[in-house]
């Protein structure tokens, strides 16, 4: 009797462990479906996970200036569906009859609210497919880049595998940081992982640049900038020395910074 009740004891504390893992909801795949967070804007989402923000846009029907709310589920794959959308955060009352309603009054409701969803752990949301060959098309890039920092390149676009998306650029602690071409801050915060203190500028509807590494940011999202215009100093954010990181996408791919930038 009591290796039977030993034995049942051992099955059903690990059912319990195996029920507890599971995080799923309403039938959403993780890996498809994200919950914005504080802080954060689509630009930036689509750049953390390679992705062309107008596509992200499209497949959430957000239209510019597209903006979002912490708190909202978008999909990050056209296939996903989301049990709800939404487009702003909102309660849902539903009303409950009375046991016993009054003849002449309707009866009562009952207000319940709805939490929003909750806050996802920092980079628990599987990253799509990865972009594995830079476009090789001509690019239509805006005139006029320039340098965004003076200082040694130490590092070169190498976009397979785990290499570099952009170039790095040494310097020194609290050098002027500079907009390379001139655009509107889609995006200036420190919430992406790896980026320390980042800016994202967006010179036209397919050409994004960012600067990653700061110590200071000097301008908000929704500034226009002007090619030259001094938008951060240099810093050590993210990274193990005082330099730049800088990349370019065109509609959310990785592209090389020195086919941009005047020969070195």
């Amino acid at each position: 009797m009591s290796r039977l009740f030993a034995t049942s004891l051992a099955l059903l504390l690990t059912a319990c462990v195996n029920t507890a893992g599971y995080q799923g909801a309403g039938g959403d795949s993780p890996a498809n479906v994200y919950t914005i967070r504080e802080g954060e804007s689509l630009y930036a989402i689509a750049w953390r996970y390679g992705l062309d923000y107008k596509e992200v846009a499209s497949w959430n029907d957000i239209g510019p200036p597209y903006t979002i709310y912490p708190g909202q589920r978008i999909r990050l794959n056209p296939s996903t569906s989301i049990a709800r959308a939404e487009s702003a955060p909102e309660s849902t009352s539903r009303s409950s009859p009375a046991l016993f309603p009054s003849p002449t009054a309707p009866p009562p409701s009952v207000a319940r609210t709805f939490p929003a969803p909750p806050e996802p752990a920092v980079r628990t949301v599987p990253l799509p497919p990865p972009v594995t060959t830079p476009s090789t098309q001509a690019l239509t890039a805006p005139d006029g880049w320039r340098w965004p920092v003076q200082g040694e390149l130490i590092a070169r676009f190498m976009p397979n595998g785990n290499g570099s998306k952009g170039i790095d650029i040494a310097g020194q602690a609290g050098q002027p940081v500079q907009a390379a071409s001139g655009g509107e801050v889609v995006y200036s915060g420190g919430g992406l992982v790896g980026y320390g203190q980042l800016i994202i500028i967006k010179h036209d509807q397919n050409i994004l640049s960012a600067y990653a590494h700061n110590q200071a940011l000097l301008v908000k999202e929704g500034e226009q900038v002007a090619a030259g215009q001094t938008i951060a100093e240099l810093g050590s954010t993210g990274s193990m020395r005082p330099m730049l990181h800088f990349e370019i996408r065109q509609d959310g791919q990785p592209v090389d910074p020195l086919r941009y930038l005047p020969s070195l």
